[in-house]
């Protein structure tokens, strides 16, 4: 077990999450859970399966409900609206394994994602998309299944891009990926930072994550342990050991 944070100092954050406590049924899954997103910031949390990252990622975007704490979004408090509320307040999410509709076109699937936005942004922001992902735009009219898993992963990044959101949550984006296309995964994610979006960034693949974010988060059982920025937790040795294999 790492040691817990200490406390950070007051600041501004985009996203601030406050002693967010959730279950499923009775299981206590998220305990006292705190962490902040400051604009146009990247930030990541690690940890092993199972200790509570992608719960984490639901409790902000509303798919499960808190116990108790705060969720706010630029300073207005989202912890009650439903999850399209959310959406239409600017939070998007890219869940874990993608989950693209196969069976629709890849301009069907954007489309979708932009439901909220007026038929002029929704073709505003496709254009910004396929000038992203060139390669969903020559396969526009194919099916979504047709693809491969990174080019899938590109799909479901466009479609959460197509909410034009002001906070970006990615589940596990690398997950089944091979090395290649991973490297072209974060490469994108780092231009969407760059780009002053604010993003937070749930990942097995600890070193990826923190070579690339601002700041970092260890979650353990439900906890967060250890928090930073993300160079200190890189060279952190308990990190090392923990999550870098080193």
């Amino acid at each position: 077990m790492l040691d817990p944070p200490s406390p950070s100092p007051a600041r501004c954050d985009f996203l601030a999450a406050e002693n967010v406590d959730a279950f499923y049924g009775r299981l206590h899954v998220l305990k006292d859970v705190s962490l902040q997103v400051g604009e146009g910031r990247l930030v990541t949390l690690i940890g092993a399966n199972g200790a509570g990252k992608t719960t984490f990622l639901k409790a902000i975007s509303g798919l499960l409900s808190c116990r108790s704490g705060a969720i706010r979004l630029g300073g207005t408090d989202i912890g009650r609206l439903s999850s399209d509320k959310r959406v239409r307040a600017g939070v998007s999410q890219v869940p874990e394994n993608r989950q693209i509709f196969g069976p629709l076109t890849i301009e069907d699937n954007l489309r979708l994602g932009g439901y909220t936005r007026t038929e002029a942004e929704r073709r505003e922001t496709m254009a910004e998309v396929f000038r992203m992902f060139p390669i969903l735009e020559e396969r526009r009219q194919h099916h979504a299944l047709t693809l491969s898993g990174g080019q899938q992963q590109m799909l479901a990044i466009g479609r959460a891009l197509m909410g034009r959101p002001k906070l970006l949550l990615l589940d596990e984006p690398s997950m089944g990926l091979a090395p290649l296309l991973v490297a072209e995964v974060f490469a994108t994610i780092s231009r969407l930072r760059a780009g002053g979006l604010s993003i937070l960034l749930v990942e097995q693949n600890a070193q990826a994550a923190l070579a690339i974010a601002d700041e970092g988060y260890v979650i353990e059982s439900g906890r967060i342990v250890l928090q930073g920025k993300a160079t200190e937790l890189l060279n952190d040795s308990r990190v090392q050991e923990s999550y870098l294999g080193m």
